[in-house]
């Protein structure tokens, strides 16, 4: 997935699951939008609409991430995407300094546990 995979924060988090994915695939398909063949879209769960979406290129991540204003339209009304680089998390059994690390996937930086 290195270099395939976007980060997009910004859609409304009350939206279903397979709905937000569903938009989320069809903005990310259109050329328009930079996009191109998607592999997975994965919505994740918390407060705020966060999901990570794999390209089958990473030519087409490249092309999404430099389109400057991304924006989802969701019952009339538009919200503006946040798009970046995702960069992979340690696995929670990756160890430093003793202390498990938690995934931060859309909330910041990864952090540990006693």
């Amino acid at each position: 997935m290195a270099g395939r995979t976007v980060r997009v924060r910004g859609f409304p988090a009350e939206l279903p699951p397979d709905r937000a994915a569903d938009k989320l695939t069809i903005h990310f398909l259109r050329s328009r939008n930079g996009g191109g063949e998607i592999t997975d879209v994965r919505v994740l769960p918390g407060p705020r609409g966060c999901a990570l979406i794999t390209f089958e290129a990473p030519e087409v991540a490249q092309r999404v991430l430099a389109v400057q204003n991304h924006e989802l339209s969701v019952g009339g009304k538009k919200f503006p995407l946040e798009v970046t680089v995702h960069v992979e998390e340690p696995s929670p059994d990756e160890v430093e300094r003793g202390r498990r690390l938690l995934p931060a996937l859309c909330w910041g930086r990864p952090t540990s546990l006693p």
